[in-house]
C-alpha cells in the first residue's frame, strides 16, 4: 500500500500543479471577459466557472506547462505571470464591452438622454440606451455560444503567448493601443444612426427656427427626438449587435497577433 502510494504521489502532484497554472490564467481571464465576468454575477458562480473552464482548457495545453519549479522565488514568478497574461486577454475582449457604453453614451447625448460620458466614471448611472445594447450584446452572444468561442480563446492564448513567458512592455503597449482604437471606433460606428439623425434634427429645426422666429422650436423638438431616438433604437439595435457580435467573434478567433 505504501509503495502505491509513493508511486502515486509524483503524478498527483504534476497534475494539481499544472491544474494550479491554468487556473491561474483561465481564472485572471474570467474575471473581465464579458457575460461571465460582469459585476453582477456572484462571486462564488465565477469561481465555478473557473474551476470548469480550467477543467476544460487543461487536456489541450499539458505538454507546455513547465514543470514545478525547485525554487520559490521562480513559483511565485511563474504565478505573478500568468495572473498578469490571464488579465492581458481578457482586458482586450473588456474593450468590446467598453465600445457598447460608449455607443450608448453617443447614441443617449444625441437624441438628448444622456450626457456624453455618463457613467464612464461609476459616479453616475450608466445611459439607459447604453445598458438596453450591454444587456441585449450580452444575451446575444451567449445564446450565439459565447462559452464554446471563450474556452476556445483560452486555449488559443496558449499558443499566443506561452505559460511562464512575460511579453514585453512594447507589445503590450501597441497591442492595447490597437485595441482601444478598435474600441472607440466600434462605439462611434454602432452610434453613427443616431449621430447623423441628430445632425438631420438639429439643422431642421434651425431651419424652421429661421422661418418662424416666434415658434418655441424647443418644447416642439425635444419630444420629437425623444421619440424619434427610441424609435430609432427599435430599428437599428438589430444591426448594431450583428456588427458588435462579428466583430468580437472575430477577434476571438483572429487575435490581435502572436506576442513574443
Amino acid at each position: 500500500m505504501t509503495l502505491d502510494l509513493t508511486a502515486i504521489l509524483p503524478v498527483l502532484q504534476t497534475a494539481l500543479w499544472i491544474g494550479f497554472v491554468v487556473f491561474l490564467r483561465v481564472a485572471a481571464m474570467l474575471a473581465l471577459v464579458p457575460a461571465f465576468g460582469e459585476q453582477s454575477v456572484p462571486v462564488r458562480v465565477k469561481l465555478a466557472l473557473a474551476l470548469a473552464f480550467t477543467l476544460i482548457v487543461i487536456p489541450a495545453v499539458t505538454p507546455i506547462i513547465p514543470a514545478f519549479p525547485a525554487l520559490a522565488p521562480q513559483a511565485a514568478g511563474l504565478i505573478i505571470v500568468e495572473v498578469v497574461n490571464g488579465a492581458l486577454f481578457g482586458l482586450m475582449l473588456r474593450f468590446f464591452i467598453l465600445a457598447l457604453q460608449i455607443a450608448g453614451s453617443i447614441a443617449a447625448q444625441s437624441t438628448s438622454l444622456s450626457q456624453l460620458f455618463g457613467g464612464a466614471s461609476g459616479a453616475e448611472p450608466q445611459p439607459a440606451i447604453g445598458h438596453i445594447l450591454v444587456l441585449s450584446a450580452l444575451a446575444l452572444v451567449t445564446i450565439l455560444g459565447l462559452h464554446v468561442r471563450i474556452a476556445a480563446f483560452m486555449i488559443q492564448s496558449y499558443t499566443l503567448i506561452p505559460p511562464g513567458t512575460l511579453p514585453s512592455a512594447q507589445v503590450v503597449a501597441d497591442a492595447g493601443l490597437r485595441e482601444a482604437t478598435r474600441c472607440f471606433g466600434l462605439g462611434f460606428t454602432l452610434a453613427a444612426p443616431f449621430v447623423i439623425a441628430s445632425l438631420i434634427y438639429n439643422v431642421t429645426l434651425g431651419v424652421i427656427n429661421r422661418a418662424m422666429p416666434q415658434l418655441m422650436v424647443a418644447f416642439v423638438g425635444a419630444p420629437a427626438i425623444t421619440a424619434g431616438g427610441l424609435v430609432l433604437l427599435m430599428l437599428a439595435a438589430p444591426l448594431m449587435l450583428s456588427v458588435w457580435s462579428s466583430a468580437i467573434f472575430g477577434f476571438m478567433d483572429a487575435p490581435f497577433g502572436a506576442l513574443p
